[in-house]
């Protein structure tokens, strides 16, 4: 049987969550591309070879990726991959397992195939539109929890207006952060500034199918593969959640825009 698009976007992103295993903990280049946004010479690395790999898989399908200069080109593709080849590359630079490899397929805007790599931590994340999402094979669904008090949020700390909520461990990685809201294991992210849409289109696919909501910061429909490749933050939570908590958030979401 021909293998399905899905497994082979997974079997890829197994393999350069490989060649980032190989070179964790060893000696390599590293660089700030700006104040306080890192990279290394692994992140080009795998994100050359997801290029060759995914565009070989899907020639007609533009290419978005953190590590390499946006072109436009994937302005006139239906279908897009949007990929970032170390998400998380605080942690993978530390030595700390909060990372993947990150890659969506998106279509007409929105993201179809969906797989977060994690090998350091011994996870692979998939998610096809309408067919749900996986942990490891396993089925995964959102919290039920319908109070926002009590939320478990992955973040360092919480100020004080949230403590009602409740601080738990947080991978750098923002898409595995969403994949917590997606698995259960947290019931809200949320962000409120200008991020990119490597960062969370994969993660957004495999938190709707798992039945959570995300939109940006003010509660809006996220839409990929637009001009600025960027989105007004994320607010991912289980579904009982989600409104009261951009109704929380919207007073510093309209402060920071």
């Amino acid at each position: 049987m021909a293998e399905c698009l899905a497994d082979a976007v997974a079997r890829i992103a197994a393999e350069a969550g490989a060649l980032a295993m190989t070179r964790w903990s060893t000696g390599f280049d590293r660089w700030e591309k700006a104040p306080g946004d890192p990279v290394s010479e692994v992140d080009l690395a795998v994100d050359a070879l997801l290029r060759e790999r995914l565009c070989a898989l899907l020639p007609d399908a533009g290419w978005l990726s953190e590590e390499r200069a946006d072109d436009g080109a994937r302005l006139s593709a239906r279908r897009v991959w949007v990929v970032d080849p170390i998400d998380g590359t605080r942690d993978y630079l530390r030595e700390r397992p909060g990372w993947a490899v990150s890659i969506a397929l998106v279509e007409d805007g929105q993201p179809v195939v969906a797989v977060l790599d994690a090998p350091a931590r011994s996870e692979v994340w998939r998610a096809e539109a309408g067919h749900g999402a996986t942990c490891n094979g396993r089925a995964i669904r959102a919290s039920h929890r319908t109070r926002l008090a009590g939320a478990r949020v992955p973040v360092d700390s919480l100020p004080a207006v949230d403590r009602d909520m409740v601080a738990v461990p947080k991978p750098n990685s923002i898409a595995l952060r969403i994949a917590m809201v997606a698995s259960g294991q947290a019931d809200l992210v949320a962000t409120t500034r200008w991020g990119k849409e490597w960062d969370i289109a994969a993660a957004t696919l495999l938190a709707r199918e798992a039945g959570a909501i995300v939109t940006d910061a003010l509660g809006q429909p996220l839409a990929f593969n637009t001009l600025a490749a960027r989105a007004f933050g994320v607010l991912a939570a289980a579904p009982g959640v989600h409104d009261a908590a951009a109704k929380r958030f919207a007073e510093r979401a309209g402060a920071a825009l």
